[in-house]
């Protein structure tokens, strides 16, 4: 049973620690995205050398563990850049191992878009650049709103690798809570999983708005 006074007693601190984990995310989010269509411009790029590097960086960070590059960053960020706060580390490790996976996402909705379209464009005098920019890549991030948001919900649950490393998001709150309500683990439990099915249901939410809208002005 769920102890709803227990549960007003924790409510402070589970905020404090979802506000910081909605940080993470909107900022990592951001960040990841901007990143990840930089690197899909790259693995459709004529140049070899861009092809190359966007595949190998796309190869790599899929393929190591977030916990794995949050302890690389963490323990190396810092002897290279100097005293930086956990929490910017934790933005940094969690934007570069999300933005793989847009990249990847995005390259697919790139491959969805007619080649007939791009040939047009560039028989018009266009571009590569204006060619993706202004035709290709919009087409793209239509196609791909259901990925996308899947690639952000689980970026949103993967903000809870940071608590590992003193970041005081809704995760670690949770095993902070721990030692001051020992016998209130439904309570506990309760209370943090509702509020990541609250930031869950509203990715998804702004997802199915976007995707419907942008449906109807094809």
């Amino acid at each position: 049973m769920i102890n709803f006074g227990a549960l007003g007693e924790m409510l402070p601190s589970i905020l404090d620690g979802f506000w910081l984990t909605l940080r993470l995310l909107a900022y990592s989010a951001v960040i990841a995205t901007v990143l990840g269509t930089l690197l899909a411009t790259m693995r459709v790029s004529p140049i070899a050398v861009l092809r190359g590097f966007g595949t190998s960086y796309v190869n790599i960070f899929r393929n190591t563990p977030l916990v794995v590059l949050f302890i690389i960053i963490v323990t190396g960020g810092p002897q290279v850049v100097g005293r930086t706060e956990f929490t910017t580390l934790a933005t940094v490790a969690l934007s570069l191992y999300t933005a793989a996976f847009v990249c990847e996402g995005l390259r697919s909705g790139v491959n969805t878009v007619p080649t007939g379209q791009a040939e047009a464009a560039r028989s018009i005098g266009m571009g590569f650049t204006q060619t993706l920019t202004i035709v290709v890549l919009p087409q793209a991030f239509r196609a791909v709103i259901p990925p996308l948001a899947s690639v952000y919900i689980a970026l949103a649950k993967n903000t809870s690798v940071a608590a590992a490393f003193g970041v005081a998001e809704l995760t670690y709150r949770m095993r902070s809570l721990n030692e001051q309500f020992p016998q209130e683990a439904v309570t506990r439990f309760s209370g943090i999983v509702l509020f990541y099915v609250i930031i869950v249901a509203v990715i998804s939410g702004i997802a199915q708005i976007l995707e419907r809208r942008l449906a109807v002005s094809r």
